[in-house]
């Protein structure tokens, strides 16, 4: 593992560099984090444009975008609507060039490395803002791009850089997934060559191995029921893919206990709620909060489907929910706590639908070479870890919306990026290897 590594294109090595500085800085120095990582996106599309211009996925993208532009002149609120575009159009344009720019599983793993560093002051400062009463200088928030409010947002939830704890939630599990990955990839018993390339400076694994712990530590400290849930979901996805029974059972048991101390009955409840902390079984029955009924997601999604109902073909509007849900339930809301039923309510079904196409495609694809096993057997891992971490931001995104944050949703099209640029580099490979197979067969 080196600081920068080397693009199989040359022409491509300014972007690609461009990219993996900005990536680094990103979770940190947000702004300009992402004015690098948007160059580098600029420059690929300059060095590449007719090959990206005539991928069939970017044309749809196009087609998705002037759907997109036309519900928004027909929002109820235009202006609003408007505005929201800006959450999807600039990803779409990222996403093209990244896709053309991300194409080797050894990029994968650089890439991962890259959001393993970050993550250790990201974690030490959201620690400090627990537990230490730490606070950000507001007059700098300008340079930063953020400023550390006390005791998290909401109070008593870690939020660290972020806005809101959730947000946060979803970066350290994409770190989460990704770390994990490169750690399991690099244990002595799954590698069978140990003078691999793959195997990093023990430092560097220390590294990693702190880093994993840190997030571990702050995932649970965010309070998101929704990570916790997906952290589970993660551990048990690897342990099935590697065939890890004695892990999978350990996570079944832990899960079981403390769901049972939350809601077993009461003989086997008293019992586990011994041995499980009362921080989770808490949490999970929400017995300390008592809610609203407007505030409820049950509620935010019957009004957003209702919306749905009423204008199946436009929508309402990008961000438009809020007001309209504002109006009728005097409570503000930024968003249905749900993606799709969101994007249905606010520019339709069809538009929807199109963009789910896209990405469903992508990962159908991704998956087909990983049943045919057209990946080399060195690098599943890493590309199933990149998958696992994309389907993590997206089973998220069924209990809140995450695109509202930029480095989330960069992150999340970054990912989907990798995996399609990887997916379409395999196929490529083994379509050649077929043709040179039935050439010299041919010939013989």
């Amino acid at each position: 593992m080196s600081v920068l590594t080397r693009h199989p294109e040359p022409k491509l090595q300014g972007p690609w560099n461009l990219f993996q500085v900005g990536l680094f800085l990103f979770p940190l120095l947000p702004t300009w984090g992402g004015i690098t990582i948007i160059l580098a996106a600029i420059v690929t599309w300059i060095k590449n444009f007719k090959p990206i211009i005539s991928q069939p996925v970017h044309q749809a993208l196009i087609v998705l975008s002037l759907l997109l532009i036309i519900t928004a002149n027909l929002a109820q609120n235009p202006n609003e609507a408007l505005i929201g575009l800006s959450n999807f159009l600039p990803y779409f344009f990222v996403f093209a060039g990244y896709n053309t720019l991300i194409q080797t599983p050894t990029q994968l793993r650089q890439i991962a490395w890259i959001l393993i560093f970050p993550s250790i002051p990201v974690v030490i400062l959201g620690l400090g803002q627990q537990f230490l009463g730490w606070s950000g200088i507001e007059q700098l928030r300008g340079f930063f791009g953020w400023v550390i409010v006390l005791n998290g947002s909401p109070p008593d939830r870690m939020s660290s850089v972020f806005m809101y704890a959730n947000i946060l939630a979803v970066y350290l599990l994409i770190v989460f997934i990704l770390g994990l990955g490169l750690l399991i990839e690099r244990l002595p018993f799954w590698q069978n060559k140990p003078e691999d390339k793959l195997y990093p400076k023990p430092s560097f694994l220390t590294v990693l191995i702190i880093a994993l712990v840190g997030v571990t530590i702050a995932l649970i400290f965010t309070n998101s029921r929704n990570a916790w849930g997906l952290m589970v979901f993660s551990s048990v996805a690897y342990a099935v893919y590697l065939g890890w029974p004695i892990v999978l059972g350990l996570v079944i048991a832990g899960v079981a206990a403390i769901f049972g101390a939350a809601f077993a009955p009461s003989p086997f409840q008293k019992g586990l709620r011994v041995i499980v902390p009362a921080y989770f079984w808490e949490r999970l029955t929400d017995q300390n909060f008592e809610r609203p009924v407007e505030t409820l997601r049950i509620t935010q999604w019957k009004f957003a489907w209702n919306l749905t109902q009423q204008k199946p073909l436009t929508g309402w509007g990008l961000r438009n929910f809020t007001a309209l849900y504002e109006s009728k339930m005097n409570v503000w809301m930024g968003h249905p706590h749900n993606f799709f039923l969101m994007m249905t309510a606010e520019v339709g079904i069809p538009a929807t639908l199109l963009l789910l196409s896209i990405v469903g495609w992508i990962l159908a694809q991704a998956v087909q070479l990983g049943i045919k096993q057209k990946i080399p057997p060195k690098d599943r891992l890493i590309f199933f870890s990149y998958g696992l971490a994309f389907g993590a931001c997206v089973l998220f995104n069924l209990l809140d919306v995450t695109l509202y944050d930029f480095r989330v949703n960069t992150l999340g099209w970054i990912l989907l990026a990798a995996i399609f640029g990887n997916s379409q580099k395999f196929t490529l490979t083994n379509q050649v290897a077929d043709e040179q197979f039935c050439h010299t067969k041919t010939e013989n």
